[in-house]
């Protein structure tokens, strides 16, 4: 008999991980939730996927969800009114400018530099300025895991992979390590505001990075990091 397929999978201590499929410009590029349970059992949610009845099954003994966040205003918002239908109590916290896009969503909060004092004790998070997206960076303290969103992707290049797809990851300047798309860095228009978001991101202790899109990387996160953004 075939081995159930773990739907959460732990990666630390109250932490865990959600992948499901999601194309990027037509290729099949994936798609990551995070889940964090907080000192009073609730859980905090980041990026949230369709909530199906397995994923529903999978957080109860987990927790129950009390923080549904969106990073940016363009990723990890979609299906956030699953979670408020389902958990009439949950909070849902909005990337900047997300409001004016969601009309149809009544958030409870607009995300910012400083992390809502439910959740400092286990998440610290500040804004990546400059973009003309700006995306919301979380800090998971006790495993030293950085979240992330779209600033860095990581798509797995094979020898297999379709010319489409090679060519969409050739285009975005991503050659099989964590990297930021081009299509981030032309977004990117305050190039000073982005350096001082990265010195911000810098003087958090990680070794693990997760990311929204592609292979996480597990270890050496922080000088995967200052590669990455080597371009500003």
């Amino acid at each position: 008999m075939a081995a159930k397929r773990e739907i959460l999978k732990p990666t630390a201590d109250d932490f865990w991980l959600f992948e499901g499929p999601l194309r990027f410009m037509g290729i099949p590029a994936g798609r990551r939730m995070a889940v964090v349970r907080l000192a009073d059992g609730g859980l905090w949610i980041h990026s949230p996927a369709p909530l199906t009845s397995d994923l529903r099954a999978a957080l109860e003994p987990a927790g129950e969800p009390r923080f549904v966040v969106a990073p940016t205003a363009v990723h990890g918002h979609r299906f956030m009114e699953q979670y408020r239908d389902a958990y009439p109590d949950v909070e849902l916290h909005a990337a900047p400018t997300l409001d004016r896009r969601r009309k149809d969503l009544s958030f409870d909060a607009i995300l910012g530099s400083a992390p809502d004092p439910r959740w400092a004790d286990v998440l610290d998070q500040t804004v990546f300025q400059g973009h003309l997206v700006p995306e919301i960076v979380f800090f998971h303290r006790s495993s030293a895991t950085l979240i992330l969103a779209d600033l860095l992707m990581n798509p797995p290049i094979r020898p297999d992979m379709a010319p489409g797809a090679r060519l969409v990851w050739w285009l975005e300047d991503l050659h099989g390590e964590p990297g930021t798309s081009r299509t981030m860095r032309l977004g990117t228009r305050n190039r000073r505001a982005a350096r001082r978001s990265v010195e911000r991101i810098l003087e958090w202790d990680f070794d693990r990075i997760v990311l929204g899109h592609g292979a996480n990387v597990e270890t050496g996160g922080r000088a995967a990091f200052e590669r990455a953004m080597s371009w500003l």
